[in-house]
């Protein structure tokens, strides 16, 4: 496993390595022990699985408040997708910023989205499955969205009119959010 920097701290791309024969192909898709050798441990507790049919399905931002914050070991099994994460955390030199990269059945690669930050993705194909492990149950008590179209995080989804669930429609805008994230690392 390869574990590539972001410009965004504590976010990270992960990419396994691939072992081909004329079978196909293997993957070690996670290992705590060999994550932990560099740096990255988190003890995951829950694995999500999402369906979506239709290229231009969008999910998101989601993010659990403290203290039931989630990090997030996401990726993409079937189809691709455009994944997003975006700093919530208060005083980060990186507040507000995000950052988005493609996940594929293909590139096999996964992001990891620390706590304090917002998460969501759009399908770039039709019949997409992602997977993802998250270090905190879910929690509907502490379970919030903010808009995928705050113009004040701006992010570039590379779409016209998503296709959304009623809760992604009626997100607010992150000026108008409960968020409870503050920034503890130094830079």
């Amino acid at each position: 496993m390869r574990i590539i920097e972001t410009n965004i701290k504590d976010l990270l791309i992960i990419e396994p390595q691939v072992f081909r024969d004329s079978r196909g192909w293997f993957i070690e898709s996670y290992s705590k022990v060999k994550l932990k050798e560099q740096g990255l441990d988190c003890d995951f507790v829950q694995d999500n699985h999402s369906y979506s049919a239709q290229k231009g399905t969008l999910r998101g931002l989601h993010f659990q408040l403290a203290p039931k914050a989630q990090a997030k070991l996401v990726r993409c099994t079937r189809g691709a997708i455009w994944d997003v994460a975006v700093d919530l955390r208060k005083g980060s030199p990186t507040y507000k910023r995000w950052l988005a990269i493609e996940l594929s059945a293909e590139n096999k690669r996964q992001f990891f989205i620390p706590k304090g930050f917002a998460h969501g993705f759009v399908t770039i194909t039709d019949d997409v499955e992602v997977q993802y492990k998250t270090d905190e149950y879910y929690s509907p008590e502490h379970d919030r969205s903010i808009a995928y179209d705050d113009p004040e995080i701006n992010i570039s989804w590379n779409i016209e009119n998503p296709i959304l669930s009623a809760k992604d429609k009626a997100a607010p805008l992150l000026c108008d959010s409960d968020v409870n994230f503050e920034y503890q690392g130094d830079f």
